[in-house]
């Protein structure tokens, strides 16, 4: 996933991957063993299907907030999910042209947590009166980059952030990350023969050392069977907290989909297989397991 930086979409997306890919050395690892066996010749020839965000739905923030920075740049809102145990929204948003990747973003539905919750995530969000996408220059790609690692709020406090964790992880991952890039997607059907399932990728990346999510086993495939997903786990970072207190905490990481060809398209021969013709969207199922590719069950199981 990298762009000529012809255009502002471009521009940030760059940036966005540049450094979640600097932060999470799964990427380079998988990357450079795929250019060693001669599978592509650079990142830019791996098809990225989608990335993920993660949110808060509290005021001036949340899927509200963040989509307009996708829908300025002609991304359409496509299909809702909700997630009922990790009390979350998420929305998907289809790409302008296939040239881009698909958008997931996610918000934590946080008066749905206990009081305590709420008190220590509105300690923090509390801060903000505005919604800071409507202070952003959507035609500055430059802009719009630094914005997604900028700090929405003042540091979290190692304790607020363990008492978060306590309760929801996705909670404590937010308010601590906050809009850094949660991962990024390989369209593994779109690479060549021996590499082009899910399970030969599995067997591959597991192949150079890299742990696995097995929530829900490591193949997570949707009812109709035609979307499989499976994701390595966080890499773990030191985080430095207010105060300058310290802890490792789990960061981002690498996910990989396998879109299967529709049943009325089956028949096509392979070479004239285009995107379209294969199974588009998600699956709350398989993404209710993704998630927990940052979760302390997967990081330190």
């Amino acid at each position: 996933m990298k762009f000529n930086q012809q255009t502002t979409l471009d521009t940030f997306l760059n940036i966005l991957f540049e450094r979640y890919q600097s932060k999470v050395p799964a990427v380079n690892q998988i990357t450079e063993a795929l250019i060693k066996r001669g599978v592509v010749n650079s990142q830019q020839e791996i098809v990225n299907d989608h990335i993920a965000f993660r949110t808060l739905r509290v005021p001036h923030l949340g899927i509200a907030s963040f989509e307009k920075i996708f829908l300025h740049h002609g991304y359409q809102k496509r299909d809702y999910y909700y997630f009922e145990g990790k009390k979350l929204n998420a929305y998907w948003y289809a790409p302008p042209s296939p040239t881009y990747p698909r958008i997931f973003i996610s918000e934590l539905i946080v008066d749905e947590l206990s009081t305590h919750a709420q008190e220590t995530i509105y300690r923090y969000t509390n801060e903000i009166n505005f919604d800071p996408a409507d202070q952003l220059d959507l035609n500055n790609g430059q802009e719009i980059g630094e914005f997604f690692h900028q700090s929405l709020w003042t540091l979290p406090t190692k304790q607020d952030y363990l008492t978060l964790l306590e309760e929801s992880e996705y909670a404590a991952w937010v308010i601590y990350n906050r809009y850094y890039l949660n991962h990024y997607t390989i369209s593994v059907h779109a690479l060549k023969t021996g590499y082009n399932t899910i399970l030969e990728f599995d067997n591959f990346v597991e192949g150079l050392g890299i742990k696995l999510n097995t929530a829900g086993g490591k193949i997570k495939t949707s009812a109709d069977g035609l979307l499989l997903q499976s994701s390595t786990v966080a890499e773990m970072q030191e985080a430095t907290f207010a105060a300058g207190e310290t802890l490792n905490i789990a960061g981002s990481y690498v996910e990989f989909a396998e879109r299967k060809v529709l049943p009325e398209f089956k028949n096509l021969p392979i070479k004239e297989v285009q995107a379209w013709h294969r199974r588009d969207g998600f699956e709350t199922n398989n993404a209710d397991k993704i998630f927990e590719s940052t979760y302390i069950g997967q990081v330190k199981g």
